[in-house]
């Protein structure tokens, strides 16, 4: 059972828990956390000790000279200094009393990341409706868009997390991606054969093994046998909540079905495809690199096909992927739920191709 944090959420942030070494080097707490974290902020961490901001388990606050091994948590407040707000507005499109349904616009993370705390969707949340026990049942990318659901109830929060947990909730995605260059060596340019083309491709569903090391950026993709190649991960049964699966599952464990639904000309003249992604599985940067495997990447992501350097937000360029629906059956009272969001991507190509009508 996780540690009920002896901190309430305060500003809408969350208390963070740090373990700490029992034995080591360090004559004190502040010595090993000043060590591992100071290259974020130095001043900021002794000056959360020295303010009693720092404490134990029962919320004892814990000083600079606390001898190391005196316990083995502590929990304090993350904040980020000069924190910049960002320039987009989440908006909601459901509230009940159990569940709160948010169209979250590209470059905001859903919860607190890095440099950003109060700047995430969670916080902005909390604070604006005054709900400190909003949790969010699922997540996007920062640079993603669209629907999120978040719990409003506690009680209930397990009747929901369930769904996913047991896949049994759809979402279906959007994106824009650059067309591959040059003519079809029958029917001559232009992006309008260029879509004939590919629309002799598409539906597909694509399946491959994508892990993710923590502090690594990208994910990777991972080989597997030849025989395993069959197995589909998305009608694995999910294991019952409370166990964990102690041996790994052979062959994919991301699935996507990839549809075209029209190709043209995008907002700066680029020929453009506009594609549906229904995923199957929900593996970290899945949609992503299913795209950039098909020769497809997604308009302005910067980690796929290619991890491009850091570089401040351009908030003219976000990256051409949005959750349009996510659909699910009640658990508590049995009812379709459905949830769409509003925004559109500013690339989509404005021609509707000629196979289509």
């Amino acid at each position: 059972m996780a540690q009920k944090s002896p901190l309430p959420v305060r500003d809408g942030v969350n208390a963070t828990r740090l373990r700490l070494p029992l034995t080591g080097p360090w004559e004190t707490l502040h010595d090993y956390v000043l060590e591992t974290f100071g290259h974020i902020d130095h001043g900021g961490i002794t000056r959360r000790f020295e303010d009693g901001e720092v404490v134990d388990v029962e919320g004892r606050p814990l000083s600079t000279a606390t001898p190391l091994g005196t316990c083995e948590f502590l929990w304090y407040y993350r904040s980020v200094s000069d924190e910049q707000p960002l320039p987009v507005t989440e908006e909601i499109l459901h509230e009940d009393e159990h569940l709160l349904a948010v169209d979250k616009p590209h470059f905001l993370p859903t919860t607190p990341a890095g440099r950003y705390v109060q700047e995430s969707l969670l916080v902005r949340l909390r604070r604006r409706l005054d709900l400190p026990d909003l949790i969010p049942i699922h997540r996007l990318d920062r640079g993603t868009a669209g629907v999120v659901i978040f719990s409003k109830e506690p009680s209930t929060r397990g009747a929901y997390q369930l769904l996913f947990e047991n896949r049994r909730v759809l979402k279906t995605y959007e994106c824009v991606s650059a067309l591959p260059p040059g003519p079809h060596p029958a029917a001559g340019p232009g992006p309008i054969r260029c879509g004939e083309r590919l629309a002799a491709r598409f539906p597909l569903v694509i399946r491959n093994r994508i892990t993710k090391t923590k502090g690594v950026v990208v994910s990777e993709l991972q080989p597997y046998e030849v025989a395993d190649s069959g197995r589909r991960p998305h009608d694995r049964r999910a294991p019952r909540r409370g166990r964990r699966r102690t041996t790994p599952v052979p062959g994919a464990n991301s699935s996507s079905r990839v549809e075209l639904l029209g190709v043209g000309h995008g907002r700066t003249g680029v020929d453009a495809g506009h594609f549906r992604l229904t995923p199957h599985t929900g593996k970290t940067h899945q949609l992503r690199i299913h795209m950039a495997l098909l020769g497809l990447g997604i308009m302005h992501d910067r980690f796929y096909p290619e991890l491009l350097d850091d570089a401040p937000d351009d908030f003219d360029e976000p990256l051409q992927l949005l959750a349009r629906t996510l659909s699910f059956t009640d658990p508590l009272s049995g009812e379709a739920r459905e949830f769409t969001s509003r925004r559109t991507l500013a690339e989509t190509p404005s021609e509707a191709p000629p196979w289509t009508s």
